[in-house]
C-alpha cells in the first residue's frame, strides 16, 4: 500500500485532482493578479528566512551525526544536505530527501545504520517542533478559531506526537511486531539494529535538546516566511493565525502524496485560510509562493549536484 501510495501515477492524480478542484473553485486571473502584484521586498526577505533555515536543518542534522560517532565534516555534510534536499524535490514529499540524505552519508562513511537513525531523529525531532509551534498558536488563537479548524489542528498535534513517540522507541516494540516467521532472516537482524540505533539518541538527551530547539527555530523560521509572503501580497491575517494554519499545513506537506509539494498543501493553505476571511485568489497565491520560495531554496542544491556531475 506504501509502494502504491508513493507511486508516480498516484502521486501525479492526487495533484492533478486537487489542483482541478483549486481550479475549480478559485479565480486565476485574479490569483495571477495577486502573485504579479507581490511586494519583492517582502518577497526577498522570505528568501533570506528560507536561506537561514537551510543552514539551520543542516547544522541539527549535523549535530545528530556527530552524536552517533560519524566520522563527516562540516563543508561535506552541508553539502550532502543541500543536494538531497534538491534530489528530493523529484522524489515523494517528504520521504525523498531523507532518502537520498541517508544514502549519501552511507555511501562515505559506511556506517549506513547511524546515517538512516540520523535521519530518523531529524524528522522526529521536526514533528515535535511542529506540534509545538502548532500548540503556541492554538493557545494564542484559541477563542477567535473555527470549531472545525481547532479540531483539525489538534488531531493533527496528537497524530504527530504519537507518531514521534512511536519512532523514539522503535527499538521497544518493532522486534514484537515482526512476523516469527522471519526469525534468522538478513532484514529482520538489520531492522532491529537500525532500531536500536534510533533508540540509542534516548541516552543522548543534550543533543536532543540542542536539536529540538533548531527544530523549534527552523518551524518559527518556516511560519516567519508564509508571513512575509502573506505581507507581500496585503493579506490582512496576523501573525498569530500563521502559526495555526502553518503547522498543519507543514504536516500535509510532508505526506508523500505530492509531486514537489504542489497540490495537497495548496489545497490544505487555502481551505485553513478560509475561516480567516482571505479570499481564496490571494490564498492560493500564498500557497503558490510557499511552495516556489522552497523550490527556490534547494537551486544551491541544484548547482552542487550539477557541478559534480560536470563532465
Amino acid at each position: 500500500m506504501r509502494r502504491f501510495l508513493q507511486s508516480w501515477p498516484v502521486r501525479i492524480a492526487v495533484t492533478a485532482a486537487i489542483l482541478a478542484w483549486l481550479v475549480s473553485t478559485v479565480d486565476m486571473s485574479a490569483a495571477l493578479a495577486a502573485l504579479a502584484g507581490t511586494d519583492p521586498r517582502w518577497f526577498l526577505l522570505s528568501l533570506v528566512l528560507v536561506a537561514a533555515d537551510r543552514l539551520v536543518m543542516a547544522w541539527r542534522w549535523l549535530l545528530l551525526l556527530r552524536s552517533g560517532g560519524v566520522a563527516i565534516g562540516a563543508p561535506t555534510a552541508t553539502r550532502v544536505f543541500l543536494v538531497s534536499s534538491f534530489v528530493g524535490s523529484f522524489l515523494p514529499a517528504g520521504v525523498g530527501a531523507d532518502a537520498a540524505r541517508a544514502y549519501s552519508v552511507a555511501a562515505r562513511t559506511a556506517q549506513g545504520r547511524e546515517a538512516v537513525a540520523s535521519v530518523a531523529i531529524d524528522r522526529l525531532l521536526g514533528l515535535v517542533a511542529i506540534v509545538l509551534v502548532g500548540a503556541a498558536g492554538l493557545a494564542a488563537w484559541s477563542a477567535g478559531l473555527e470549531p472545525g479548524v481547532r479540531q483539525l489542528a489538534v488531531l493533527a498535534a496528537v497524530v504527530a506526537a504519537s507518531g514521534s513517540a512511536l519512532l523514539l522507541w522503535t527499538d521497544k516494540w518493532l522486534p514484537a511486531v515482526l512476523p516469527a516467521s522471519t526469525r534468522g532472516s538478513s532484514w529482520r537482524a538489520s531492522a532491529i539494529r537500525l532500531a536500536e540505533s534510533i533508540g540509542r539518541y534516548r541516552g543522548r538527551p543534550s543533543t536532543m535538546g540542542v536539536v529540538l530547539v533548531l527544530s523549534v527555530a527552523v518551524q518559527l523560521l518556516r511560519v516567519l516566511q508564509a508571513y512575509c509572503l502573506g505581507r507581500g501580497l496585503s493579506i490582512g491575517v496576523g501573525l498569530g493565525y500563521y502559526l495555526v494554519f502553518m503547522p498543519i499545513a507543514l504536516l500535509v506537506l510532508l505526506l508523500p502524496v505530492s509531486v514537489s509539494g504542489f497540490g495537497l498543501p495548496q489545497g490544505a493553505i487555502v481551505g485553513l485560510l478560509d475561516p480567516a476571511g482571505v479570499p481564496r485568489p490571494e490564498s492560493f497565491a500564498l500557497s503558490t509562493l510557499i511552495v516556489v520560495i522552497a523550490l527556490l531554496g534547494n537551486l544551491p542544491g541544484a548547482f552542487l549536484y550539477l557541478r559534480r556531475h560536470k563532465p
